[in-house]
């Protein structure tokens, strides 16, 4: 709430705390406003939540005659300081980088399986002794990895990232749900369109109460999801491995064989 926050002290960035690769704030917040549960707080963010957060006001109708910018990396808006809804949001960021940079390690591992298979499957051919031999493992590989690991990773990283902007529509709906409190209190002072301004006050926070109880669940279920599918899938995986080099090793050493002239 802009207004709200600017009747006090307001909104400043007390400490800014630099990790491997990324940049923490401490965003401490006094405001009057009465639907605080506290008068001061202060919360963790990282730079990108503060975009997130500017989109959102920025995409506002509420807000299209406004400049809502970027101070110091930081919004004169409100935070949510929901425990429940914090802790997925902060998990969620960092999941979500996290699974991205597992994905692309995971395509750049299937592709040099991938490589690998077909420079043993040319050497094969080229050896006149081992054309007969079953190569279909080799190309195999690379195969199960990329639908057990890296699909795994890609699914899930579209995953997180369906449950961020999940994250985001409750945001979005808390930021219209205090715009409509305003509007009743604004109706309330002058005494006119009180009626219609409770409605949509009532309209609000259904929706605010709906999407946070969806969402609640949700997360619960993506978390609960998330385990036990890539305990499953690198179980299987594994499984596949083993089998893989055995056939493989199979391979090789009769390949061996014919070179030393045993058979």
């Amino acid at each position: 709430d802009l207004k709200g926050l600017s009747e006090g002290p307001g909104l400043d960035i007390s400490d800014a705390l630099s990790e491997k690769d990324k940049v923490k704030f401490t965003v401490h917040t006094k405001t009057t406003l009465p639907f605080f549960k506290q008068g001061d707080f202060s919360v963790v963010r990282q730079h990108e939540e503060f975009i997130w957060l500017h989109d959102a006001f920025g995409e506002n109708e509420e807000y299209a005659g406004i400049i809502v910018s970027l101070l110091n990396d930081a919004l004169h808006v409100t935070f949510d300081v929901d425990d429940f809804f914090e802790h997925e949001k902060n998990f969620l960021v960092d999941y979500h980088m996290r699974i991205k940079d597992s994905t692309a390690k995971a395509d750049k591992m299937t592709r040099a399986h991938r490589s690998m298979a077909e420079d043993l499957i040319r050497i094969s051919t080229c050896m006149h002794s081992l054309g007969t031999q079953d190569t279909t493992e080799l190309s195999r590989v690379a195969s199960d990895e990329d639908l057990k690991l890296s699909d795994l990773f890609r699914y899930y990283m579209r995953d997180s990232q369906a449950a961020k902007d999940l994250l985001y529509r409750r945001a979005r709906a808390l930021v219209d749900y205090e715009n409509a409190n305003k509007a009743l209190d604004k109706a309330r002072a002058k005494n006119k369109e009180v009626q219609p301004a409770e409605q949509q006050q009532q309209v609000c926070c259904t929706r605010f109460e709906k999407l946070s109880e969806s969402a609640k669940h949700e997360l619960i279920d993506f978390k609960a999801r998330r385990v036990a599918a890539f305990r499953k899938n690198l179980v299987e995986m594994a499984e596949l491995e083993i089998k893989h080099s055995k056939a493989l090793l199979q391979l090789l050493r009769s390949g061996l064989g014919i070179l030393k002239g045993d058979h």
